[in-house]
């Protein structure tokens, strides 16, 4: 998730919120991140790992509750992960609270993280999504 802003404020300071990453040599592992001024690359995160298999032998269902001051990150229902304003690397940047973020799915293959595909990269690259929900509390 990005926050609107994007366009006007650019990355970091707009915010960025990973409800889960997964890359391909940690089938086992996902990760949610955030990012913001103060903790960009390196973000604020936190790592699941299954106890057998690979996330993609099955589906799964990943969740982020975000409130003002706090983000919880969750798989299959499970709390792993509890990001709060005021334990963040950087607590005066904290723009989740600021203006509301969108939604992106993608399939990234490559980047700084976790880098360049090489001969033991798999193509065709998938990714399978059977549904996303958004829910506010009013």
């Amino acid at each position: 998730m990005l926050g609107n802003n994007f366009e006007s404020a650019g990355w970091p300071a707009c915010g960025e919120i990973d409800i889960m990453e997964n890359i391909g040599k940690e089938p086992a592992m996902v990760h949610g991140t955030l990012h913001a001024p103060g903790y960009t690359q390196e973000g604020y995160t936190a790592a699941h790992t299954l106890p057998s298999g690979a996330f993609s032998d099955d589906f799964h269902v990943f969740a982020a509750e975000w409130e003002p001051q706090q983000v919880r990150m969750y798989v299959d229902g499970n709390l792993y992960a509890t990001f709060s304003q005021s334990r963040s690397p950087a607590p005066n940047h904290w723009p989740f609270n600021t203006q509301p973020f969108f939604l992106l799915l993608n399939l990234a293959v490559g980047g700084e993280w976790p880098g360049n595909p090489d001969a033991s990269t798999e193509f065709p690259q998938q990714m399978l999504v059977d549904y996303v929900r958004v829910y506010q509390k009013q």
